[in-house]
């Protein structure tokens, strides 16, 4: 049952090239669960923007959540309000071309968690997240 559609600044991502119009994360509310239909978007090609990651926190909160992109085998970065940006590393043995159309989450109390909450694909694989990092733009040289 569709109660609810939650759109969350797609314009936002667009500014730094990161996502088309349109994309955005999804909330339905089923029976008094929440499920968030994230979206992968490509990040810009003409931006080489290199990432240092830095120790993250225990949660998120899903209301930040914009959209996600997939940097490597192993990890997806969740794109947040205020530009931030934190890596979730999942569980090992996890591959993540599995989540190029996106995929699902589960959040429980309006927080996304590490060694908690697993992202689903569309054909119903599931992935543990084992902890988040936090990204942070590296200084030109």
């Amino acid at each position: 049952m569709f109660l609810s559609t939650l759109t969350l600044f797609p314009a936002i991502l667009s500014l730094f090239g990161l996502a088309p119009s349109g994309v955005s994360v999804t909330r339905v509310m089923v029976r008094d669960e929440v499920i968030m239909r994230v979206p992968v978007v490509r990040p810009h090609v003409g931006w080489p923007v290199r990432w240092v990651e830095k120790r993250g926190p225990k949660c998120i909160k899903a209301n930040d959540v914009l959209a996600a992109a997939l940097v490597d085998d192993g990890s997806i970065d969740f794109l947040l309000r205020r530009g931030q940006r934190m890596r979730a590393k999942l569980e090992s043995q996890c591959p993540t071309l599995d989540f190029y159309g996106g995929f699902y989450l589960q959040p429980d109390g309006g927080k996304i968690c590490a060694d908690r909450e697993e992202i689903r694909n569309r054909i119903g694989g599931s992935c543990q997240i084992d902890k988040f990092r936090l990204m942070v733009p590296r200084a030109p040289k």
